[in-house]
């Protein structure tokens, strides 16, 4: 491999070796101007795992409230009581939003002030119930840590609950940067800190409930802080071993206004594949087209990623925050993603299961 770079040359023996990277070799890997060598590693670390294949599903949003005791700086999503633009919706309605064909269900929401835990519950069951062959992922750590806030529903216990009601993974979110200068700055310390959202998924974990990660970047977060978050995951990772993907989110300024601009491409396909070489013991990573634009996501499948997500039918919580995409695509806009990227498409499940490879 040529690299431009040859500060890089030791990482990348490292990189083909197997060898775990540190956390300064990612600090070299942000700051270098090598980005194709960045690249190059990263899609030689995908290769090695899934070859050619890059992973899609079919999906459905379900966003049950936008209404959110929290006031986060970086959030265009929430809204307060009365305030224009608040929804809620019932839970008849969410059973009905779930159409044939959908083999997964992401269930995300604001904080809501006032639904007891026993809403959410009957929420899970009824789903389930109707659509039994559908896996739910709902609920990030920061809501499970909001029903103990609220309700002193300790997290074992709601989510063996969860569980119990049809619940089968749940969602990254909520983890924005594992830092305490930003939780101060950007005014989310009403949330699970770090400590608490990893505490959180290793009860998932220890419960056999899979999870995601993520990452919201490419707002006031420093370089160093970035590279924090995700050796963070990955000794999270080490110790309970349930995280399946890492979904690095690029943050929409649109509606908060934290920096003028998206953060570029550049800057996108760079964090992906730094997120591939650091998180050696995640097995898949995710360009999430919805924040990155299908042009975007379909480069990031050569800078380390292996999966775009999915249809993502009435997804709002980026939308609401000023993504520019489709609110939902076609199959065959996924197939164009991935085949522009000389990539195979594997449609998949919320767990991976493979359901056909595309050839």
């Amino acid at each position: 491999m040529h690299l431009a770079d040859k500060k890089l040359e030791p990482i990348w023996d490292k990189v083909r070796h197997e060898v775990r990277l540190e956390r300064d070799d990612a600090l070299a890997l942000f700051e270098t101007d090598d980005l194709l060598g960045v690249g190059r590693m990263a899609d030689h670390a995908k290769t090695r795992r899934e070859g050619d294949r890059v992973y899609f599903v079919i999906n459905r949003h379900i966003t049950p409230t936008n209404l959110c005791v929290l006031s986060c700086s970086f959030c265009g999503f929430a809204r307060k009581p009365g305030q224009a633009g608040a929804y809620e919706h019932t839970i008849e309605d969410m059973v009905a939003m779930v159409k044939d064909e959908t083999r997964e269900v992401h269930i995300v929401g604001g904080h809501h002030p006032d639904w007891p835990f026993e809403y959410y519950e009957r929420m899970i069951e009824a789903i389930h119930q109707a659509h039994p062959d559908v896996q739910i992922k709902a609920f990030t750590a920061a809501e499970i840590d909001y029903f103990w806030r609220r309700w002193k529903i300790e997290p074992r216990e709601a989510l063996t609950r969860l569980k119990a009601a049809g619940l089968r993974s749940m969602p990254g979110g909520g983890a924005e940067i594992f830092s305490a200068r930003l939780a101060k700055l950007l005014k989310y310390t009403g949330k699970a800190d770090p400590e608490r959202w990893c505490e959180i998924h290793g009860i998932a974990h220890s419960l056999g409930i899979k999870t995601n990660a993520t990452m919201l970047y490419g707002h006031v977060e420093r370089l160093d802080e970035r590279v924090d978050h995700m050796v963070r995951l990955r000794e999270q990772q080490d110790r309970s071993g349930g995280f399946v993907t890492f979904v690095p989110l690029a943050y929409q300024e649109a509606a908060t206004r934290l920096v003028p601009r998206q953060t570029p491409p550049a800057d996108s396909l760079r964090t992906i594949a730094i997120g591939r070489l650091m998180l050696d013991n995640f097995a898949h990573v995710e360009a999430y087209w919805v924040t990155l634009g299908e042009e975007t996501a379909s480069v990031a499948l050569h800078f380390g990623a292996d999966d775009v997500n999915g249809t993502l039918e009435d997804e709002r919580i980026q939308h609401l925050s000023g993504a520019k995409t489709p609110a939902g695509v076609a199959r065959e806009q996924l197939f164009r993603m991935i085949r522009d990227a000389g990539k195979i498409p594997v449609e998949r499940d919320a767990l991976y299961n493979v359901v056909k490879v595309w050839n």
